[in-house]
């Protein structure tokens, strides 16, 4: 059985607080636990306001936390300083709901893969580099002259695999990917999750995948975390939370969403439609 990656255990995260008065501030998380098996794909879900985001983001320490403990790799993170966190940046990537906000306007798509590879070490030199962008931008069905564009040259699915690009290109152990299918078309949707169930089998991908879209956790993780006032009320298998959900709040979201018939062919028959069209 594969081991944790990574190990979350009693997270708060609170917003405000101290000050003059020495206000308390506002918790938004309620002591959560969660642990990640290498190569383990897990979904985290919820209503708007539950926190969801905010866990994410505190797994990869890009908010700080009020109480608890997260482990990565065996090693204590939770409260490492910037320097030495950096070496692990790498290692643990976040894919953004939209990647305009998260690629340079200002920068071609050429520098905006590149760069990261000769910063974090992983290419050698620049040729080295280059050629693992070409290769990516192949196998992510993306022509080679979006490198010479800019992020709002592109279209939408193509921003958002350059986004998953950027990420898979520093050969991380943890990706975080956020709402990243919201808006896409369904074919478009299956190509990007299709990428990344690839990627996660190839490299051992552990990978957390936050959506409001139940269809889409079902489809492509292989447990479910529900969040709600920022606390886990329930978490388990996908095939059993969907099919027989304990907490209350997760039979509300199923019968306000209900889910499709089960159709396990449909990433495969939505990719390939884009691809030939």
């Amino acid at each position: 059985m594969a081991e944790d990656l990574l190990v979350a255990k009693g997270i708060e995260v609170t917003y405000g607080g101290g000050g003059l008065f020495g206000s308390r501030g506002h918790k938004v998380l309620h002591g959560v636990d969660l642990s990640i098996k290498r190569g383990e794909t897990i979904g985290i879900v919820g209503e708007s306001g539950s926190g969801k985001t905010t866990f994410g983001c505190a797994l990869l320490r890009l908010v700080n936390t009020s109480a608890g403990t997260i482990h990565f790799d065996g090693m204590d993170i939770t409260h490492l300083p910037d320097e030495q966190m950096r070496p692990l940046r790498r290692r643990m990537q976040m894919i953004f709901q939209d990647p305009m906000a998260s690629l340079n306007p200002r920068h071609s798509i050429r520098r905006i893969l590149v760069e990261p590879l000769l910063f974090h070490r992983v290419a050698s030199n620049a040729a080295d580099a280059e050629a693992r962008v070409m290769s990516i931008l192949d196998r992510f069905a993306l022509p080679k002259i979006v490198l010479d564009r800019n992020a709002h040259e592109l279209s939408g699915g193509q921003r958002q695999r350059i986004g998953i690009a950027r990420a898979a290109l520093l050969e991380p152990d943890f990706v975080l990917a956020d709402e990243i299918v919201s808006g896409l078309d369904v074919s478009t949707q299956a190509q990007v999750l299709n990428l990344l169930k690839d990627l996660s089998r190839e490299l051992g991908l552990a990978l957390a995948f936050i959506s409001h879209d139940l269809s889409v956790i079902r489809a492509v993780c292989d447990r479910v975390c529900v969040m709600r006032f920022g606390k886990v009320v329930e978490e388990g298998p996908c095939e059993q939370v969907f099919a027989a959900p304990q907490s209350g709040y997760t039979r509300a979201l199923l019968d306000a969403i209900p889910l499709p018939e089960i159709d396990p062919e449909w990433l495969d028959r939505e990719t390939l439609a884009e691809l030939s069209s």
